[in-house]
């Protein structure tokens, strides 16, 4: 078996204090092949016995540290896959089917490696200055979103934050064509209203959605395949992006918010949290659309202004809303939903537990996507898919190369490192090096070969040395 070290970091096996849900430990006797494909990559996996078009030789598999040691931490019910692909490199995986406070988190932090996280998980700058974590590599976040206020902090301490940004995008286009539909037929009220003994065949203010003009605000991933769903449907459909976007299908693309807000019989918000999105839809901005008409938000609670909205329905300028996010959230399912009161009486308002990618298969999907990203990270320091450092992968290291050593060097972005880095590595063959920065951030990985064992520790303490030093990692 290959071995390798991580002297950057003190890494200890230690016994959690609080007991979770559930803690699995896998022996490490066997690794699977690292590959560079995601879940619902369409190119095939090719095997060690494949030929494409020759022999492929077998991937030299590298671990950071004892596999065993390797602790992860799952919150917020993660789906079985992510713990399975986990599970497959024997680490040990502690999982729970809720969020911590920030007490139980910052306790956490202390003893693990890698943190897996949803939408309920905040990880504010406040906690990373209180908190105490010496082994923390890597945060995954499953789901589309980021703890946006705390991606620059983190990537100035080396720790890359993963998420996946495809895999719920058709679930919540889905349900934002279903709320669509409802709002429009105001089936919600109906159902309640039989529910309760009432007979109510009305078709005053209902309407079908076919000739309505659909306004996007954000044409990503998700505004975009609702496109081509509502256009299916046969609407008008128009959206507002910050960036040129080229359209799909007959959607056409609006130079400003008023006009979208202007001309949309259904405004539906797809943006991302930041602090230019916070507060975009207000009451000047409700007041402008089109009475009668409807607005829907599946993006963040921070976009739109409840109050505001409250006033809009409760004058009947605003036919009806459909909610999947609000600025607070419950970390836990139960009668935990509390300070939408006047939002829940009005009438024709759908409103959902933030289930807009919560489908069985969005979840299976990301929970495979983001694990894997996770364990390339650890046993390989590809950063492929991270938000907040460079994207930097090497081809792997083949089985016989005996004598090399992967070199990650995490670094402030300044001039002469590279020079210095060199010049540590220099007594040894550079097989390959790749080195790109992200802001003040920088990521350099370099495979050397014909170094001895009793090197390697000589190594880890120059780079440590440098003063433009973040992170050092050896991997062999």
């Amino acid at each position: 078996m290959a071995t390798s070290i991580t002297v950057a970091r003190d890494i200890k096996a230690t016994v959690s204090r609080s007991p979770p849900i559930s803690v699995s430990t896998s022996p490490a006797t066997t690794f699977r092949s690292l590959s560079f494909h995601s879940s619902n990559s369409s190119f095939p996996k090719l095997s060690h016995n494949s030929y494409f078009p020759y022999h492929q030789p077998v991937e030299k598999q590298l671990k950071p540290f004892a596999t065993e040691d390797i602790k992860i931490l799952l919150l917020e019910n993660i789906n079985e896959s992510a713990r399975t692909v986990l599970e497959k490199e024997g680490y040990q995986v502690e999982f729970y089917n809720h969020a911590l406070t920030e007490d139980e988190l910052i306790d956490k932090l202390k003893d693990i490696h890698v943190l897996g996280i949803r939408s309920h998980t905040a990880l504010p700058p406040s906690i990373l200055k209180r908190a105490n974590f010496p082994n923390l590599l890597a945060i995954g976040t499953f789901c589309i979103g980021t703890p946006t206020a705390s991606l620059l902090p983190l990537a100035r301490l080396g720790i890359p934050v993963f998420n996946s940004p495809f895999s719920s995008s058709r679930s919540v286009a889905e349900l934002t064509i279903a709320n669509i539909i409802i709002l429009a037929r105001q089936l919600l009220d109906r159902n309640a209203e039989l529910h309760n003994g009432q007979w109510n065949k009305v078709s005053t203010h209902c309407w079908e959605v076919r000739g309505k003009t659909l306004g996007i605000v954000g044409y990503g991933h998700i505004g975009s395949q609702l496109s081509v769903l509502a256009e299916a449907m046969g609407m008008v459909v128009t959206f507002y992006d910050t960036i040129p976007v080229m359209a799909l299908g007959k959607a056409k693309q609006v130079a400003t918010l008023d006009e979208l807000l202007i001309k949309a019989d259904f405004l539906t918000l797809h943006v991302p949290e930041a602090p230019e999105t916070n507060g975009l839809i207000g009451a000047a901005q409700l007041a402008k659309m089109k009475s009668g008409s409807y607005i829907l938000n599946a993006s963040r609670g921070s976009v739109l202004d409840i109050p505001s909205l409250v006033s809009a329905l409760r004058s009947k300028h605003l036919g009806g809303a459909a909610l999947d996010v609000f600025p607070a959230e419950p970390g836990v399912n139960g009668n935990t939903f509390e300070g939408y009161e006047e939002l829940a009486g009005l009438p024709n308002v759908v409103l959902t537990p933030h289930i807009g990618g919560a489908t069985e298969e969005a979840q299976r999907f990301i929970g495979n996507e983001v694990a894997e990203a996770l364990v390339r990270f650890v046993n390989s320091g590809s950063t492929v898919g991270a938000v907040n450092l460079p994207e930097v992968a090497l081809r792997g290291m083949k089985v016989g190369e005996e004598g090399s050593v992967r070199v990650i060097f995490i670094h402030w972005n300044r001039p002469g490192v590279l020079r210095q880095v060199n010049g540590i590595l220099k007594d040894h063959n550079v097989d390959k090096q790749m080195s790109d920065s992200r802001g003040e951030v920088a990521y350099l990985m370099a495979d050397i070969s014909c170094v001895k064992e009793e090197e390697i520790k000589c190594l880890y303490d120059n780079l440590e040395s440098l003063t433009s030093k973040i992170m050092t990692r050896l991997l062999y």
